[in-house]
Order: C-alpha cells, then sequence, then structure tokens
C-alpha cells in the first residue's frame, strides 16, 4: 500500500505517543525518524532484558550514534525503563530526545508516566481521517470497515476486524492479567458495544453482561487505558435548564464498534448505521482537536425533558453545536436540539450533518452534507469554515 501522508505532526523534544493497535504509530516514526535508535518491546528477548535489568538502557543509548533519536516503541511492556528515560533527559551533555510509542496507558499510569516530570509531551495518533485518503475514502466502506490503518489497508477488512479485538483480549488483556475472567469480559465488550454513541448507564451494562456494577467499572476501566473506548461528558457550563448526568461513550472506531455490535432480525439497520455515522463524526473531532492543538474541548448536551445535541466543542479557540443525522433530507425536528441550545447559548456556531448532497441553511443553521465535512476537515483550520 502506498503510505498516506498524516496530519499528525513531530512535536519537537521528547513525546509519549499514544494510540490503538494498528493506528499507524511505528509507520509514522520510521518515516520521520529514519536513523533513529528503534528498540521495539514487541520482541521477547527486549522486553525481558529491559524488563530485568532497565539500566541496559543506557548502554544501548551510550552506543548509539550521537544525536540519534531514541524510540522505544510499546514502552508499557517494560515500563521501569522510565526512570532510566527520566535520567537520560535529566542530563545536559549529550541531550537525548525520546519518544516513547503506547497501545495501553494502564501500567505507564501505574508505574510511571508522571516519572518523567512533564519533561515528555504527550501526544496521540487516531485512525485516518477523511482528508489524509483524500479520493480514497468512501464514506459506505467508512462506516463498515472503520478507518484503523490496520485494518483499512488489510486484503481482508472484514476478517481483520473479526479479529482485531481478539488480539486485544489474547495480548493485552489476558498476557498481562488485567482481568480473571475472559468470558465475562468478552460479554461486556459486546454489551458495551450497544451503549455506542448513547448514554452510558453501566448499571444496565453490568445487568446484561451478568457482573457486579464494581466488576463492570473495572472492566471499563481497562477498555479505556487500552484506547479502545472513551466517554464525552455533558455540557454544563453555565446551564440553564436541568441536564442528563450520563456520559456518552464512543468507541475509537467505528469499524471496531460494527464488529462488536452483534445484529439481527430484530435490530433496524439504521439505529446500527445512525450510530456509526455519529461514531465516525466524533473520531473525526478528537483527531482534528488533538492534531491542531486546538484549545477546545469535547462534550454532548442533553436536557431532562429530551432535548439533545451531539456534540459541543467549547474552549478559547471556538464554540460550536453539531448535530449529526442519518437522513438524506432535513426535517424541522431534526433541528430541534440546535434551536433549544440557541435559546441558552446564542452565541455558538451551529450545524447540522446529514447524508444528503447539498448544503443547506435551515432557521439559521448549516446544513452540510456529512461526507463532505468530513473530507474538508483538517487541523488548524476552522471547524465550519472549512468545509
Amino acid at each position: 500500500m502506498t503510505a498516506v501522508p498524516r496530519f499528525f505532526q513531530d512535536p519537537g523534544g521528547s513525546f509519549f505517543l499514544f494510540g490503538p493497535r494498528g493506528t499507524g504509530k511505528s509507520t509514522w516514526l520510521r518515516g520521520a525518524f529514519e536513523a533513529a535508535l528503534w528498540l521495539d518491546l514487541l520482541e521477547p528477548d527486549l522486553e525481558r532484558e529491559l524488563s530485568s535489568r532497565p539500566e541496559r538502557l543506557r548502554q544501548m543509548v551510550d552506543a548509539a550514534e550521537p544525536g540519534a533519536v531514541v524510540v522505544i516503541d510499546e514502552v508499557q511492556r517494560a515500563p521501569e525503563v522510565l526512570t532510566v528515560v527520566h535520567q537520560l533527559i535529566e542530563q545536559r551533555r549529550p541531550r537525548r530526545r525520546f519518544v516513547l510509542t503506547g497501545s495501553s496507558a494502564r501500567k505507564l499510569k501505574r508505574t510511571g508516566v508522571d516519572l518523567l516530570g512533564g519533561r515528555a509531551l504527550r501526544r496521540s495518533l487516531h485512525p485516518f481521517m477523511a482528508a489524509e485518503l483524500g479520493s480514497k475514502f468512501d464514506l459506505r466502506r467508512a462506516l463498515i470497515e472503520g478507518l484503523v490503518p490496520g485494518i483499512w489497508a488489510a486484503d481482508s477488512p472484514a476478517r481483520t476486524l473479526q479479529a482485531y479485538v481478539a488480539l486485544y483480549v489474547r495480548e493485552e488483556v489476558k498476557t498481562e492479567g488485567l482481568v480473571r475472567q475472559l468470558g465475562a469480559f468478552s460479554r461486556f465488550l459486546e454489551a458495551l458495544a450497544f451503549s455506542h454513541a448513547s448514554a452510558l448507564n453501566l448499571s444496565s451494562v453490568a445487568r446484561e453482561c451478568q457482573v457486579s456494577r464494581t466488576t463492570a467499572e473495572g472492566y471499563l476501566g481497562v477498555v479505556e487505558d487500552l484506547l479502545l473506548a472513551y466517554r464525552v461528558p455533558v455540557f454544563t457550563r453555565r446551564a440553564k435548564r436541568i441536564l442528563s448526568q450520563h456520559p456518552k461513550l464512543y468507541w475509537f472506531d467505528t469499524g471496531v464498534f460494527r464488529s462488536l455490535r452483534p445484529a439481527g432480525p430484530l435490530d433496524r439497520p439504521e439505529e446500527i448505521e445512525g450510530a456509526a455515522l455519529e461514531g465516525l463524526v466524533a473520531q473525526h473531532l478528537r483527531a482534528w482537536i488533538d492534531y491542531g492543538e486546538t484549545d477546545v474541548t469535547l462534550h454532548f448536551w442533553r436536557t431532562k425533558s429530551g432535548n439533545e445535541v451531539d456534540f459541543v466543542l467549547y474552549g478559547r479557540d471556538g464554540f460550536w453545536a453539531l448535530e449529526v443525522k442519518n437522513t438524506s433530507s432535513v426535517r424541522p425536528e431534526d433541528l430541534r436540539g440546535l434551536r433549544a441550545f440557541a435559546e441558552d447559548y446564542p452565541g455558538a456556531k451551529r450545524a447540522l450533518l446529514y447524508r444528503g448532497a447539498r448544503r443547506l441553511e435551515v432557521e439559521g443553521v448549516a446544513c452540510i452534507p456529512c461526507d463532505e465535512f468530513l473530507r474538508e476537515l483538517r487541523p488548524g483550520r476552522d471547524l465550519l469554515t472549512s468545509a
């Protein structure tokens, strides 16, 4: 496959680069730092050596070319080396630059990220953005297979998707002993898929997979630490109404969601596709925020009376409210949430993303074809004027 240029930029200095498996961290780093000293902790011998004797890292670094960048891939497999990395970064001569990648934050949160004392930035790599793919982007395909580079480029994306979560369960959850009962955890993953793009009621999920709420909380922590899913909080700033308290949950990629979400004769295809479309927009918004280092945070808005806006982006760099509808036409009821939001927050820029083919303006709301919005969304540009 021809390499796809990514919007992610080298932040300079030492940094952590987090992202789920298959998002292209190693590919990007090998292109950016061709002459780096590369230490891949997926190699069992190297993992054992640095786990048992982390001081060996100093000898490896001392033997490298002067000024060479040191890349430690999947650093969570030997978090003990972070103490040595911290010491080497502190040394003024020779000054070394470290790039540390990870597909799980669990061990690092317990044992080491803070040891670097803020001397390494934290950055994230996300699935492809539509604009990175350009003419190769296909909305229908993205809604089914997702945009994880390792899956998108596979000969059989559907088969690769089926194996993707199994890979995490086998190599991360089982190997690291993160949960005691893999069967219960697998049931939890399936039950959690029904909460994608919805308010998360963890008690209901726990009942569905027949575990205690405490166990479900622990399982959710594992899923989030493995960077497979994330929660979006309710926007409550200067709230004028009684709001929902439950956050929304999203899987990091819509293809992974589709692979986990069971479907049968009793399931309405439009419900699943609607959740997939909203999740696809969510993953693009996260990438747009992170890659552009935009000072906004992602929220949603829902009142107790049922008015809802799917995404609210708020911060020093702007204030936007976005609603996503899996429909080819715009109906007055589709704008209800945005109308209510405008009453409370008249300064917010509003837009409806839908499956139609033409841009419209209805009741002062920009109605933008979702395909067009995603294709034109680029880090560093205004969220709405870029399309």
